[in-house]
């Protein structure tokens, strides 16, 4: 949900992914629409378009303004956060004034590179970029993909620069102090108006109960109402049945895992439930295997997560 805080539009609640399904003829816009009618109807905080889920880097300009086109058109009242993140900055601004002109409620950022970037370029990145929006910005640390590891000094930094409103924050850890600990030293460095949302699904009823205001989820964009389950258990303060409703999903967190990542998986899913054709990821990229998805089909049963 987005949120009116001192000037700021604010990101908290679930905010969930759904991948854009595509192949290699071009994006399943009937797929994607699906998806995104699917999150409307569960009642969603907000929708992440174009996130790592959303297989961005594999578009063209012009695809992805088109999947935000889509996306707005058929969120209805839910607000939609669009990733903005290329290898040039050039383009990062272009897809930042296409999703402003589209009506997105905020933009998603992540430091893309293919040379390995050094902590001054990637603020001269959001420095550059913040000044131009009139958007709020989300901060997308996943230095899993992009080989970029935010200290918080630099997150600091960041988030003091105009229109910076959350950062997408990889996980915390596993014990629940800790996990605390994590969010507070954070906290010491950036804005009280500037909320922490934590990704990697795993990792989320740990991150949502140690203070984080927002789960940036994956499942969510194929599984909302597991999501939506988890969060308000989180929000309400009732941190243990949210920490059982996660520790009810390890199997899918295990796949998680052995699949390399949570999109082959996802993508799988979406195939699975009917919500996109098969092959629905850009080759190279592949689905789940005859047996992953043996697996999968089986959890989605026993958790009833359909």
């Amino acid at each position: 949900m987005f949120h009116d805080f001192g000037g700021f539009i604010m990101f908290s609640g679930l905010s969930a992914f759904p991948l854009t399904p595509m192949s290699e003829q071009g994006i399943d816009e009937a797929a994607f629409v699906r998806l995104i009618e699917q999150l409307v109807t569960a009642n969603v905080d907000s929708i992440g378009v174009l996130g790592s889920t959303g297989n961005y880097a594999y578009l063209t300009m012009d695809e992805r303004a088109r999947v935000v086109r889509l996306a707005i058109e058929h969120a209805g009242d839910v607000p939609v956060m669009v990733g903005i993140g290329a290898l040039r900055t050039r383009d990062v601004l272009t897809l930042a004034e296409d999703a402003e002109v589209a009506g997105a409620s905020g933009v998603l950022l992540a430091p893309m590179s293919y040379q390995k970037l050094l902590p001054d370029e990637v603020f001269g990145l959001y420095e550059t970029v913040t000044h131009a929006l009139s958007l709020p910005l989300c901060v997308y640390d996943n230095p899993g993909t992009t080989q970029f590891v935010f200290s918080d000094e630099l997150h600091g930094q960041i988030a003091h620069l105009p229109n910076v409103a959350s950062i997408k924050i990889p996980g915390v850890p596993e014990d629940p102090i800790e996990a605390m600990a994590r969010v507070e030293r954070l906290r010491a460095h950036i804005p009280s108006t500037v909320t922490v949302g934590v990704s990697g699904d795993a990792f989320a009823a740990t991150g949502l109960n140690a203070g984080c205001d927002a789960w940036y989820s994956v499942i969510g964009g194929v599984f909302p109402a597991a999501a939506l389950a988890i969060t308000r258990a989180a929000q309400a303060g009732n941190a243990q049945e949210a920490t059982r409703l996660s520790k009810r999903l390890q199997p899918l967190w295990e796949l998680f895992n052995e699949s390399g990542g949570s999109l082959r998986v996802v993508a799988a899913a979406a195939e699975l439930q009917g919500l996109a054709e098969s092959p629905c990821l850009p080759l190279p990229l592949k689905t789940l295997g005859k047996e992953g998805r043996r697996r999968l089909a089986n959890l989605i049963d026993e958790l009833d997560l359909s």
